[in-house]
């Protein structure tokens, strides 16, 4: 099986035959997994960049890598470029990760990425409704909307405000005890985020590089629905991230998400459950439960990932007043049903990670 010392040398080879000598493109984030190869590519935009992808991909499937996958920058997209064995922290947009405390094995800090293989499945509603469980429940929890073009969680939590800069570092928001940081707070008037894949992964290092989160006991990540390029970032950024898969009782709801569970374990990323959302509504005629959305989707999407049904959630709208103090759109209050199924969400995801 191709080794990553294997594959710095057959790049370098085929871009050279490709016309891309010297300096002409680079590499970086050379990641080799079971024969699967993901790596950044520094090259110049253009007819030739397809080219030299092409290039790549020939020469490592021919020598035993099972799949390639390159993601491109341009050079003056990077503050830095890394060389075959190692990668020089530089601060600032667009740089590579300065070492942070939060990332640091010994900062204890635990990282939760929530995931689902599709929108519409209320997977930021979700997340938002965990992080405020486990900061009820005495945590110190962190949460970063990283759903850049689908950002929702400013929104949800009612936050107003934007962050204010300290020095060179930027304070998150905190809303219900979480400290908060989403694409939301950069954006004016709900405007599009108009993005290639590239600015995303920087963006989200961004969020870790300068933002002072302080101590945490727990980071959640809200990720964008799919298996695209900021799930992937995740991988390779936070390798000790941990993930949760969001899914509704649909079949093919299910059937989706399971991608998303694949991609986690095929980045040695461990699965902590999955979560069946809009399980059920509650007549308000009969009290009985109703299957709107059918039944057993979670329950065979836990199986399939060999993971734990951790949690049903209810079809339903938090009982919230515009006029009240702390009101948010989509956080239960803690007192009520919803609210306490979370609540028992968070303590089992305590005891498991």
């Amino acid at each position: 099986m191709v080794t990553r010392e294997q594959v710095i040398d057959i790049v370098r080879v085929a871009a050279d035959e490709a016309g891309f000598v010297g300096a002409a493109a680079q590499f970086r984030d050379v990641v080799v997994k079971d024969g699967q190869v993901s790596m950044t590519v520094l090259a110049e935009a253009g007819e030739r960049q397809a080219a030299l992808e092409e290039a790549l991909r020939t020469a490592l499937i021919g020598a035993g890598a099972t799949s390639v996958h390159c993601r491109f920058r341009l050079p003056n997209e990077a503050a830095s470029v890394a060389t075959d064995k190692q990668e020089t922290p530089v601060k600032g947009h667009g740089g590579l990760l300065e070492p942070t405390p939060l990332l640091s094995p010994e900062s204890g800090t635990k990282f939760i990425a929530i995931a689902s293989g599709k929108g519409g499945v209320g997977k930021s509603t979700v997340t938002v409704n965990l992080a405020v469980a486990l900061a009820r429940a005495g945590k110190r929890v962190g949460l970063i909307d990283a759903d850049i073009y689908g950002f929702s969680v400013p929104d949800m939590m009612g936050i107003e405000e934007r962050p204010q800069v300290d020095g060179d570092r930027i304070i998150p928001i905190e809303r219900f005890g979480v400290k908060v940081m989403s694409m939301g707070f950069f954006v004016e008037d709900n405007s599009p985020v108009v993005w290639r894949g590239p600015m995303l992964g920087k963006m989200l290092r961004n969020f870790f590089a300068e933002i002072e989160w302080g101590e945490l006991d727990y980071m959640l990540l809200d990720l964008p629905p799919g298996t695209g390029d900021i799930a992937l970032d995740v991988h390779q950024i936070i390798p000790q991230s941990q993930e949760i898969i969001v899914t509704t009782p649909h079949a093919t709801a299910a059937f989706v998400a399971a991608r998303a569970g694949a991609m986690a374990i095929k980045t040695e990323h461990a699965i902590v459950g999955v979560i069946e959302n809009m399980s059920y509504y509650v007549s308000t005629q009969t009290g009985e439960k109703e299957y709107v959305f059918g039944r057993g989707g979670g329950a065979r999407l836990a199986e399939q990932l060999n993971a734990e049904l951790m949690a049903q959630i209810p079809l339903g709208a938090p009982d919230n007043h515009p006029a009240e103090p702390d009101f948010s759109p989509s956080v239960y209050k803690a007192d009520s049903e919803t609210g306490q199924l979370y609540a028992a969400l968070a303590q089992r995801v305590m005891e498991k990670i």
